[in-house]
C-alpha cells in the first residue's frame, strides 16, 4: 500500500480518542482504542464492521470478506474503489464498534 494512503489513513484514525497505533511481527500497522483493533493495514485496508454490514458492502465493488477474521465481520477494502467519504464513514463505524461505550458515546454524541 501506498505510503501517502498509509499517512492518510493514519491521520483519520488518530483522530478518534485513545486510538493508538501497532505494528505487530509481520510489519501490518493496526489502529486500536483499549487494545481493540479496528483498522488494520497490510497489502490491503481492513476494517472491522458489523456481520450485517458486512453483508451489505461484500454485495458492492470494491469490498471483499477479510481471509482469518472476516468472520468476525472484517473486510478489505478497496480505497481507490469506494473513495475517502466511504473510508471515514467505515473507519468512524469500525471505532464505534471497538471503542467502549463511554468514548463512543462522546463521538456520537459530539
Amino acid at each position: 500500500m501506498e505510503n501517502s494512503v498509509i499517512q492518510e489513513i493514519r491521520r483519520r484514525c488518530l483522530s478518534y480518542p485513545e486510538v493508538y497505533e501497532h505494528v505487530d511481527g509481520f510489519g501490518h500497522i493496526s489502529f486500536r482504542v483499549k487494545d481493540k483493533p479496528f483498522v488494520i493495514i497490510g497489502e490491503t485496508l481492513s476494517i472491522k464492521t458489523l456481520p450485517a454490514i458486512q453483508e451489505i458492502l461484500l454485495e458492492q465493488p470494491g469490498y471483499i470478506k477479510a481471509p482469518y477474521i472476516g468472520r468476525h465481520g472484517w473486510v478489505l477494502v478497496g480505497v481507490e474503489e469506494v473513495g475517502w467519504q466511504t473510508i471515514d464513514g467505515l473507519i468512524r463505524e469500525g471505532y464505534l464498534i471497538a471503542a467502549p461505550k463511554r468514548l463512543a458515546n462522546q463521538i456520537q454524541n459530539g
